[in-house]
């Protein structure tokens, strides 16, 4: 185990280091915790480029990932390790949802697109979701400081895949005095209008539509306005979740164009909703926001 980056975790006690491997220029770690959030153990990824591992602080990118994945699918499919490498970017990726374990019973559902794996990084007000499923609070409370204590960080950015990329819009438009950029693969840009965001917020939310509103990144970008200098979606035209209505791209153009918030939106013909897909777009994110922690 390279020891090369001495920081706190003795002192603090608050992550288990599970796994470390060098990767390109850099080091990627696995660590876990135990949330106050989500009254569970989490895990996530963090790749340190050697500057991090040297001790200085250095832009980082919050990816968070869609539905039925976890902290391992962006980590080992996505292959950003070398241009966050070169660009001496730190890269993290929380995982999606709490989880059952020996001393925890977390409620799920037959359905991959509601319970663990398919949180919506939403705070639920419904039983039983309501006592483990509060992402919201997780991602940009609990997570976010724990991330800026403990690892070198100059600034965050965030980006996200499909319930992940929804995620990142929300987030983002809602809490931009902790995000500096804002980017999105094949995001579900309005949750309450698809059929997966309508099975998952009527066990979250109940009927109540207001926090289904509340919930949903195209209304939300169009209640309040433009936040970022751009934002950047990619969206493959060969989706079939696209061609199935599930993601609403139309929306969020609708909205960003109501808001005045400038879009870089992106469709690439014959690509699909995959890790491939992702795989030929990850470095343009990743330079995205490296520019935006630049110019903030």
């Amino acid at each position: 185990m390279n020891n090369a980056y001495n920081h706190s975790f003795s002192a603090s006690n608050q992550l288990t280091q599970k796994s470390v491997n060098r990767c390109f220029d850099g080091e990627q770690h696995y660590y876990s915790h135990e949330s106050t959030s989500t009254k569970t153990p989490m895990t996530f990824s963090i790749y340190l480029p050697d500057e991090a591992l040297a001790g200085r602080r250095c832009p980082a990118l919050l990816y968070l990932s869609g539905l039925t994945c976890n902290a391992d699918n962006v980590t080992h499919k996505a292959h950003f390790q070398q241009k966050c490498s070169e660009l001496g970017m730190i890269f993290i990726a929380p995982d999606t949802s709490p989880r059952s374990s020996e001393s925890h019973d977390v409620p799920n559902d037959e359905r991959y697109f509601v319970g663990q794996g398919a949180s919506y990084y939403v705070d639920a007000t419904q039983a039983p979701w309501s006592e483990h499923f509060n992402m919201q609070s997780y991602i940009v409370d609990e997570l976010y400081d724990l991330l800026r204590s403990e690892f070198p960080i100059d600034s965050i950015g965030i980006t996200g895949h499909s319930m992940g990329g929804h995620g990142a819009l929300l987030l983002g438009f809602k809490f931009p005095s902790k995000f500096v950029s804002v980017s999105a693969l094949s995001p579900v840009c309005a949750a309450s209008e698809s059929a997966w965001g309508q099975a998952a917020y009527t066990e979250y939310f109940g009927d109540d539509k207001s926090l289904w509103a509340q919930a949903d990144a195209a209304q939300l970008i169009m209640e309040v306005g433009q936040q970022y200098t751009n934002i950047l979606v990619d969206q493959g035209g060969a989706d079939n979740f696209l061609a199935e209505g599930q993601l609403q791209t139309s929306k969020l153009q609708e909205a960003c164009n109501i808001a005045q918030q400038p879009l870089t939106l992106r469709y690439l013909a014959s690509h699909d909703h995959s890790y491939y897909f992702i795989q030929t777009v990850i470095d343009d994110h990743i330079e995205h926001h490296w520019r935006m922690a630049q110019m903030g």
